[in-house]
């Protein structure tokens, strides 16, 4: 007697039940197994996009360096403008400087400048290079005082440097030699040659330059060096 007042109702026999309960079960299993299959696929391929991208774009970025180097010093003759304060404007571009040797406005002084250089030298060795403007860094009352102290940052030497190699072009008829050379600072410099010397250094595998070392003004031992002929 069912004392709740719940009729169950009838149902398969028993053998009934356990067909469709196995034959349900296998269904279910397959479908499950495809499932599994499709997500497997998918998910390997997804990873493996998403895993070429990421290494793609690591090799990308290490492929290229960039760095800020100092250019070029040169003196400048210029004017003293307004004083503003303890400032001055130095003419004509209206630079605003310490007025540290007391000048007056209208006095003729010498500015030391400065260039720096943002450089981007890629995985083959090559540089893009992008100049900065000139500034003014220093004022000075004579010319050969901005000379004296111009010449502390920039120092020409002779030195022995590696030679890469030497090659020629024809076009038109007309021959042209080169050499490559790698500098201390390891940037590599091609220089136009005459028939001579692309013979002299044809066997070498270092040359004799005058090499230019540019020292940054803040930091002294930062310097960037450059070519500036053959010593001999």
């Amino acid at each position: 007697m069912n004392h709740y007042g719940y009729r169950k109702p009838d149902g398969p026999s028993g053998s009934g039940r356990f067909l469709s309960l196995a034959f349900g079960a296998i269904v279910f299993i397959i479908i499950m197994s495809v499932l599994f299959n499709a997500c497997s696929s998918s998910n390997y391929g997804g990873s493996s996009v998403s895993w070429s991208s990421s290494d793609n774009a690591g090799t990308a970025g290490q492929a290229k360096q960039e760095t800020t180097v100092p250019w070029d010093y040169r003196i400048a003759e210029a004017e003293v403008g307004d004083l503003i304060g303890q400032d001055m404007t130095v003419l004509p571009d209206n630079e605003l400087m310490p007025n540290d040797g007391n000048y007056g406005t209208g006095d003729k002084i010498w500015a030391l400048q400065y260039m720096d250089a943002e450089m981007t030298t890629d995985s083959d060795g090559k540089n893009e290079i992008k100049l900065s403007a000139w500034r003014t860094i220093k004022t000075f009352k004579t010319k050969e005082e901005a000379e004296a102290d111009m010449n502390k940052l920039k120092v020409r030497i002779k030195t022995e440097t590696k030679l890469v190699g030497v090659y020629k072009t024809e076009y038109n008829g007309e021959t042209r030699q080169f050499a490559v050379l790698e500098l201390p600072s390891g940037n590599r410099v091609k220089q136009p040659i005459d028939a001579e010397r692309y013979g002299a250094l044809k066997s070498a595998d270092k040359a004799n330059i005058i090499l230019e070392e540019v020292h940054d003004f803040a930091d002294y031992d930062l310097t960037y060096a450059k070519f500036r002929g053959w010593a001999s």
